[in-house]
């Protein structure tokens, strides 16, 4: 008979494809992989045969191998920052708090267009 993987073993994984599913430069990647890996260890087999929970185990590190894999690949081809990954800080940088809509509009007679 072949061990079942212990409690140790099993929250080294754990953190180890948290911490893989961090790695991705892509938001929607990244937040993807940290949903699946904490849906996935919630499941974990409650089962007494070992030979189950050590292939589950099995597939779990060979897809962990994977994801860091895949997320060097998204890193290298990594895109612009969505809105929604932006600091508030950057959001604030950004805004000119005396810049108005009306200082760039023309005055009342003026031609709101130039030739």
């Amino acid at each position: 008979m072949s061990a079942a993987p212990t409690q140790a073993q099993l929250q080294t994984l754990y953190r180890s494809s948290l911490q893989a599913s961090r790695q991705f430069a892509s938001y929607n990647f990244r937040s993807y992989f940290v949903r699946r890996t904490k849906d996935q260890f919630k499941a974990i087999p409650s089962t007494t045969q070992p030979d189950i929970l050590k292939a589950w185990f099995a597939d779990r590190t060979n897809e962990l191998e994977t994801m860091k894999r895949s997320a060097v690949v998204n890193r290298m081809f990594e895109g612009p920052k969505l809105v929604v990954e932006r600091d508030l800080k950057e959001v604030e940088e950004g805004v000119d708090e005396n810049d108005t809509l009306l200082e760039h509009m023309p005055a009342p007679g003026e031609p709101s267009y130039t030739c």
